[in-house]
């Protein structure tokens, strides 16, 4: 009994002064620095040891201008628990003052225990850093690697040099860093995306991209071609990444999921071209069943999307061919919901994709895949205007997979099919807090429809506008392109001047792009631009506009400009990062 008590005395005392530490936080980030030394210092006198609440309390007599007391704090604590980076602490303390002459003295001394004491690097040049002294820091991390040839700062030092803007040096010391850590690629590859993605002159990414090559040319190692690799990819440039990825096969041919990988990027950027050579390099050079099956996926998809309605029966009997090939199996689930899905939303075959996707459920297949099929049988029967059974199965994969981007996706998909069923204030609720979803793309899309059925009830209670929206958006879902074009445009009729217009001249250019019909498309999104200059789809419009001048009209200035846009106006798009690596394109950076 006396043994619990004891404990729960120490468990009590540890939150106590835990609150009190909170409390001098407090009292410091509002300025209060007098009541935040009073309670520091009881702190302290409790935790001796305690080196976070020691720094506080030295901040606050430094906020305070009680220099003397700090230093003597400072001198004390030196002289009692022997911490060499606090010389690094005593010499700020004089620089404050604006007495650089000691402050250098004792910055010194710091540098000089690590002579004495590599191990002592560590502390001293983390002060340092934490003091933003980043010449004094990299002189530490050097003579800390002097002193012990085995310690590898790197890493370190390649940020600092960033920071002083020494972007060479910098990209020198992360691929020196990378190669002999492997294991840390990633960590690199984050840090440089950061200066590749501020760099607005292309300055860093011709070194980097200058580096890389060097690197593949001196060193026959791999590992410089799936550097330069990936750094294409950042770029968006898949030729040449698919160009080094070959490299990498001749001299290791057993891995080609990278193949399949940027392939997939490649389609999603829409490059057509760059995509099937990817994946016809991969059929040619494998025996592999899964990575044939995955290429043919992708090649068929590419295909479907923009087949006529003419191809449609060349596109079918390609899909019933290859599932007849790779038989109907779990391995082949991927094959079968694909043509399920050709069936239901091109072909119109209700019945046969169903029929389809039932087959698959049957087989003894894991959690991910029975949720994919789910998800495409959902689909089906809300194309179908089966509205609450598809709402049942997007129910399934949302309890099965609560923290999985495929749980996320049916719970947005579950949230539309109210929409598009008239549902209003349910969904509405709903995309309310799918607009806080950890996947930009859905957060983005569910703010989209929470702001269009907000402003389409404040505006008319009786939601006449939005009824017919989201009918007309419902025949976009199902394929209708034709009908949904005619909803819109009698939307735009009768309610002209209403919220709801910019929303329907930006879906209605969306369907003329889908029939192919780019002129006119351009000029729905120039009708958004120029009457609704506060639309919250201007970034939309502007970004639209420029893909179609790029790849349609080929006028690269005016889709440059349109770009520009996007970049210097609205900086929370999320088509600001594509935004800006084609308009650096279309500028002339050939270095990329």
């Amino acid at each position: 009994m006396k043994k619990g008590f004891l404990i729960l005395l120490f468990f009590l005392s540890l939150a106590a002064f835990s609150q009190n530490e909170q409390l001098a936080q407090n009292y410091f980030d509002r300025g209060e620095f007098e009541k935040a030394l009073s309670v520091y210092d009881d702190v302290i006198k409790k935790q001796p040891y305690n080196y976070q609440a020691f720094q506080k309390m030295i901040a606050c007599c430094q906020q305070l201008q009680q220099y003397e007391k700090a230093e003597k704090l400072l001198l004390e604590r030196i002289e009692k628990l022997k911490q060499d980076n606090l010389y690094v602490e005593l010499g700020y303390n004089y620089q404050l003052q604006k007495n650089q002459t000691k402050a250098d003295k004792y910055y010194q001394i710091a540098l000089d225990k690590i002579k004495e004491n590599p191990n002592t690097v560590y502390g001293i040049a983390a002060t340092f850093e934490q003091k933003v002294l980043v010449e004094k820091a990299i002189q530490a991390y050097e003579l800390g690697k002097a002193g012990n040839p085995s310690f590898n700062f790197d890493y370190q030092l390649a940020l600092l040099q960033g920071q002083l803007g020494n972007t060479d040096l910098m990209i020198e010391k992360l691929l020196d860093f990378s190669f002999a850590n492997q294991g840390n690629l990633p960590l690199v590859q984050n840090q440089l995306t950061r200066f590749m993605n501020e760099d607005a002159q292309e300055t860093f990414n011709s070194q980097l991209r200058k580096a890389l090559l060097l690197r593949t040319q001196k060193n026959q190692d791999i590992f410089w071609n799936q550097f330069l690799s990936w750094f294409f990819v950042q770029q968006k440039d898949y030729s040449k990444a698919f160009t080094q990825e070959k490299a990498i096969f001749k001299r290791s041919p057993d891995n080609f999921y990278n193949f399949i990988n940027l392939a997939k990027l490649a389609i999603d950027e829409d490059e057509t071209v760059v995509a099937t050579d990817i994946l016809n390099f991969i059929l040619q050079n494998t025996q592999d069943l899964e990575l044939q099956l995955q290429a043919h996926h992708q090649l068929v998809y590419m295909e479907m999307n923009k087949a006529t309605s003419k191809e449609y029966p060349a596109v079918k009997d390609k899909l019933d061919v290859l599932v007849k090939k790779y038989g109907v199996t779990p391995y082949s689930i991927d094959l079968q919901i694909l043509q399920a899905h050709f069936y239901g939303f091109y072909l119109k075959d209700f019945n046969g994709a169903k029929a389809i996707l039932e087959r698959a459920m049957t087989f003894p297949i894991g959690k991910y895949q029975m949720a994919a099929i789910k998800e495409e049988l959902a689909d089906l029967l809300l194309l179908n205007e089966k509205f609450n059974q598809s709402i049942i199965y997007y129910g399934q994969i949302e309890d099965d997979l609560k923290n999985d981007e495929l749980g996320h996706d049916a719970s947005f998909k579950m949230a539309k099919a109210s929409y598009y069923k008239g549902d209003f204030d349910w969904a509405q609720k709903q995309f309310k807090v799918l607009k806080s979803s950890s996947s930009q793309l859905i957060a983005n899309d569910a703010l989209e429809l929470f702001l269009l059925i907000s402003d389409n009830t404040v505006e008319d209670s009786t939601q006449v506008a939005l009824k017919k929206f989201a009918k007309a958006d419902f025949l976009k879902f199902q394929n209708k392109t034709a009908e949904a074009l005619q909803q819109f445009q009698t939307i735009l009729k009768e309610h002209k001047g209403q919220s709801i217009e910019d929303e329907t001249l930006l879906k209605i250019g969306q369907l003329y792009e889908q029939q192919n019909d780019y002129q006119n498309a351009l000029n729905q999104y120039q009708q958004l631009l120029e009457q609704q200059k506060e639309s919250i789809y201007t970034d939309e419009a502007l970004f639209f506009s420029a893909e179609l001048y790029r790849k349609h009209f080929k006028d690269d200035e005016k889709a440059k400009a349109l770009y520009e846009k996007v970049i210097f106006n609205h900086q929370d798009s999320i088509y600001f990062v594509e935004a800006r690596q084609y308009y650096r394109k279309l500028r002339g950076d050939t270095n990329l």
